[in-house]
């Protein structure tokens, strides 16, 4: 099986932390060239130190913040003239927790630019370089909530939903010149988003943020939280050679939990 992603350049997004950063790390390994693209220098010059590397292989970071795509789409174009990315994992983190009969409406006006927004814009900066190479790989690093709407998570639910078809008409607009588009739903994953979750539910609840969380793991059939690293691992494979003829798909990664097909 080809997992070799030498020679290959990779972009991904919300890299300083929770999945993104681990899906740096996995694809690092595989053998591409990363560039981390977040918001925060110093966490940003940190990981390229620490990112697996080889005498061929150059990682490098973008500065901006996905709550402004206006900059988003200002870096990820001039980054395009002069570099051809391959691989591109779009990760923004979700929304404010809440019901969407309280959301307010520039609740969701924000979420739809951090997330659809800032991911077109960078579709458009990449996609003619991956043409050029007829080898690309976007994946959206979504949620489950895409097959089974989370109670508590209206706009994230939402939102989430419109990447995901999004997604899905983008398959079959650039299947045709060796592009696949696809989606990861990560499941319960122990990052700090995962922790101002529980942390929120215990508060709305009265319960403590132990029966919290083990309200969630008993809904598991695995018994457990995921890793990040277990995500990254299923980004780093649709981003590999081996994953030439799965396009247009949603991988739910959650240890079991969605309860539909």
């Amino acid at each position: 099986m080809d997992l070799n992603l030498g020679g290959k350049r990779a972009v991904v997004c919300g890299a300083t932390q929770g999945i993104g950063k681990a899906a740096a790390i996995e694809l690092a390994r595989l053998g591409a060239n990363v560039t981390l693209f977040a918001r925060d220098e110093d966490k940003l010059k940190k990981l390229v130190e620490e990112l697996p590397a080889t005498s061929n292989q150059k990682h490098e970071y973008l500065i901006a913040d996905f709550t402004m795509p206006d900059d988003v789409k200002l870096t990820a174009d001039i980054y395009s003239q002069s570099n051809a990315v391959h691989i591109l994992v779009n990760n923004t983190g979700g929304p404010p927790a809440g019901t969407a009969i309280e959301a307010r409406a520039f609740e969701f006006v924000n979420a739809f630019q951090s997330h659809v927004i800032c991911n077109q814009y960078l579709v458009q900066a990449f996609v003619p370089a991956m043409k050029k190479a007829k080898y690309g790989r976007i994946i959206n690093i979504i949620s489950t909530s895409v097959k089974a709407p989370i109670r508590g998570l209206g706009v994230s639910n939402t939102i989430r939903g419109a990447v995901a078809n999004w997604a899905k008409t983008l398959s079959f607009e650039l299947g045709g010149f060796g592009i696949t588009v696809n989606n990861v739903l990560p499941g319960a994953t122990m990052t700090s988003r995962l922790e101002a979750i529980i942390k929120g539910k215990a508060k709305s609840s009265g319960k403590s943020e132990d029966e919290v969380k083990q309200e969630m793991v008993d809904e598991i059939p695995a018994g457990r939280i995921g890793e990040a690293q277990e995500v990254a691992s299923a980004i780093a494979f649709l981003a590999s050679p081996a994953a030439s003829y799965i396009n247009g798909i949603n991988v739910p990664v959650d240890g079991g939990r969605t309860g539909n097909l």
